[in-house]
């Protein structure tokens, strides 16, 4: 995945972490000589002449490509780079806001738990809000199942992201994997002085209830010393719970189809890269993300599992398509003491949106909007045996 030269013998975590500044320019040359990323860019950039001529598209990608990368020399070139993009790409498909964030000191590294709707946008909307205030950005978590070509690879890892290894035969080798990726975090986080950003959860959720998973919280403590305690590494990280809540999910006939296939779903080879593309250009209506507090220090695993799933309920913003969903589902009206944010989106165009996925796959769809309703009534004492689960 890397050239020799940029690997330093005594890097343990040279494998998986974002390249550096140092790097850089020998990865941006890689890239300007590589020929997958020359055709993708011919078909993004020259869509029509590209069905026609194709070998002068390919000159002309080649070309931008050279005249962008003359621009780069660090990582943060690029990130500047694709900043003004993020921004326009944002205001194209969302309406945008932020909370909790004036109460943080962002000077201080963190990681950063967030729960996990979309693969590419939840961490783009948190870097950008980080990069409208002037903060420096997170590196960001990606699982190797969405890095099988070396471009995409290299491009991820410039823009500060870190690689999971899913793809691991044998427990110990997993085991190994887990331990490397724990280790890297806390030096980047206690020793670089580098926030992370990683999903509370392997996948996405589905159905709509942000569960926190336990092993990925043991995952965290599992750089700790002889002598240390996991509550003691847990403490030393500075956990924040990150809440996003979308009022349309781009992808959730996608996800709907799923759920409904159940266990007998099988996964497409380019399924997350079209996964990817929807979630990016799809609307989204209004988009909320909420910085959380602190997680309390001296807190175990069980402990700090039921805090951010505290707070993934209480800061969740609720917008109508939620209520609409619920309503639908329980044939009841929502409760007042419930609050309930204005939304963009009318409650005709979400009902044709919901008729427009097969029958089968209808009441998946509503749970996913619904069950934040239900999660919110239930931690507020309205609903302890929520029936939309």
């Amino acid at each position: 995945m890397t050239e020799p030269s940029t690997i330093q013998p005594d890097d343990p975590f040279a494998e998986i972490r974002p390249f550096s500044n140092a790097e850089a320019p020998d990865v941006f040359r890689r890239l300007v000589r590589d020929q997958e990323l020359i055709e993708t860019i011919a078909v993004w950039r020259f869509p029509v002449p590209y069905r026609l001529w194709r070998q002068a598209t390919r000159f002309m990608a080649r070309a931008w490509l050279r005249a962008a990368a003359r621009q780069l020399s660090t990582v943060e070139d690029l990130q500047n780079l694709i900043a003004p993009n993020l921004a326009r790409m944002i205001q194209k498909t969302s309406r945008f806001s932020v909370s909790g964030v004036e109460t943080l000191d962002l000077d201080q590294p963190r990681v950063y738990l967030s729960n996990h709707r979309d693969i590419a946008m939840d961490p783009a909307y948190a870097n950008y809000a980080l990069h409208r205030t002037g903060a420096k950005t997170l590196a960001v978590a990606i699982g190797d199942n969405l890095l099988s070509k070396p471009w995409v690879a290299d491009l991820m890892r410039l823009n500060k992201s870190f690689v999971v290894k899913r793809n691991v035969n044998g427990p110990r080798a997993l085991l190994a994997a887990t331990k490397l990726l724990a280790g890297y975090i806390r030096q980047a986080v206690n020793e670089a002085g580098q926030s992370v950003w990683i999903a509370h959860r392997e996948g996405r959720a589905k159905d709509g209830r942000d569960l926190t998973e336990p092993a990925v919280i043991k995952m965290l403590t599992l750089s700790r010393r002889r002598e240390e305690s996991p509550e003691s590494v847990l403490s030393e990280l500075g956990i924040v719970p990150l809440i996003i809540s979308y009022e349309l999910d781009p992808c959730d006939a996608l996800k709907a189809a799923e759920l409904a296939a159940g266990d007998g779903y099988v996964k497409t080879e380019f399924e997350d890269v079209a996964s990817i593309a929807t979630g990016i250009t799809g609307e989204k209506g209004c988009v909320h993300l909420h910085f959380g507090e602190p997680i309390e220090p001296g807190l175990d695993v069980a402990s700090v599992v039921a805090a951010i799933d505290e707070q993934m309920v209480r800061h969740y913003r609720l917008y109508p398509t939620n209520a609409w969903a619920w309503e639908r589902l329980s044939g009841d009206v929502l409760p007042d003491t419930l609050e309930v944010q204005p939304g963009s989106i009318s409650r005709q165009s979400f009902e044709a949106r919901v008729n427009a996925v097969p029958e089968k796959h209808r009441q998946h769809l509503l749970r996913m909007y619904a069950n934040p309703v239900n999660r919110a009534l239930a931690l507020s004492g309205q609903n302890q045996d929520p029936p939309i689960d």
